[in-house]
């Protein structure tokens, strides 16, 4: 059980759907929903065996309640947080920051898991199989493997 209202110091940096990485995927993240940039919540990637799908968090001092339903190949072994931003002006205004953020609520390892599972035989995808396996590692997948290794 990982805690929560705690406050920790966290690397971010911030992406766009517009950089050329993203561009196949469109305003879609790794759940399958559309990337959110509102008033009240916005998108966010991470490693997902560090940061699960589904946790939210705060960064203090900000109005915007994050979620995690995005990863990136790049923030794989990492602790950094990538914060979704719609243009490509929105990424260099954030830059790379440190900042306090509290989490309200972890994600689920499980469904993490249960993604990252049916993605790990794509060709380009080391990051995915990479983060199943930590998950799988930490005995936090909650599920039997169907058949074949990550």
């Amino acid at each position: 059980k990982r805690p929560t209202n705690q406050i920790m110091m966290v690397r971010t940096t911030a992406y766009s759907h517009l950089q050329a990485d993203s561009l196949p995927y469109g305003r879609l993240s790794a759940a399958g929903n559309t990337l959110q940039y509102g008033s009240e919540v916005r998108s966010a990637a991470a490693d997902w065996s560090k940061y699960p799908l589904g946790t939210r968090f705060v960064i203090e001092g900000l109005p915007y309640q994050y979620v995690v339903d995005d990863y990136g190949s790049a923030l794989v072994g990492t602790e950094t947080i990538d914060i979704y931003r719609p243009s490509l002006r929105g990424i260099g205004e954030w830059g790379v920051r440190n900042v306090p953020i509290r989490v309200l609520e972890w994600g689920s390892f499980q469904e993490s898991a249960k993604i990252l599972d049916e993605r790990k035989h794509v060709k380009h995808a080391g990051h995915v199989r990479k983060m199943l396996s930590d998950i799988e590692r930490q005995g936090l997948a909650g599920y039997k493997k169907s058949g074949g290794s990550a």
